[in-house]
């Protein structure tokens, strides 16, 4: 996924959760509030939390959600190391299964270091 291929997960994840919401009435509203306030900082940090959130994405298999918990451990400074010791106990708790979509997320990873580098060059 290239980088304009983030960007366009960002805007569809977010044009997808305002159709939800269209038509959510108080339980779904309340699941998403409690999804949202989860990843506060609290005695563990948000950090942390994203790290959690792609470990159970990663073995539970949702790509959607593995992207977006990669997208959210790079905006919160997780470091290579964090993301490969993470990605790894993904790994060992959801099996070989989860290789592909290890791949993919090490995919976007690398793409949004790239980004970072690129814009880090622009702006210096």
């Amino acid at each position: 996924m290239s980088t304009e291929g983030i960007e366009n997960f960002k805007k569809q994840r977010n044009y997808l959760n305002d159709i939800v919401m269209k038509y959510a009435q108080t339980n779904m509203k309340r699941f998403y509030a409690l999804d949202s306030k989860v990843y506060f900082d609290g005695a563990l940090s948000r950090k942390t939390k994203e790290m959690m959130g792609l470990v159970a994405s990663l073995a539970l298999r949702c790509d959607d959600c593995v992207e977006y918990h990669i997208i959210r451990c790079h905006e919160e400074n997780v470091t290579d190391s964090e993301i490969e010791e993470a990605l790894s106990i993904a790994l060992i708790v959801g099996g070989s299964i989860t290789i592909p979509h290890l791949r993919r997320a090490f995919k976007i990873w690398d793409e949004l270091k790239e980004k970072k580098m690129q814009g880090d060059v622009q702006d210096g």
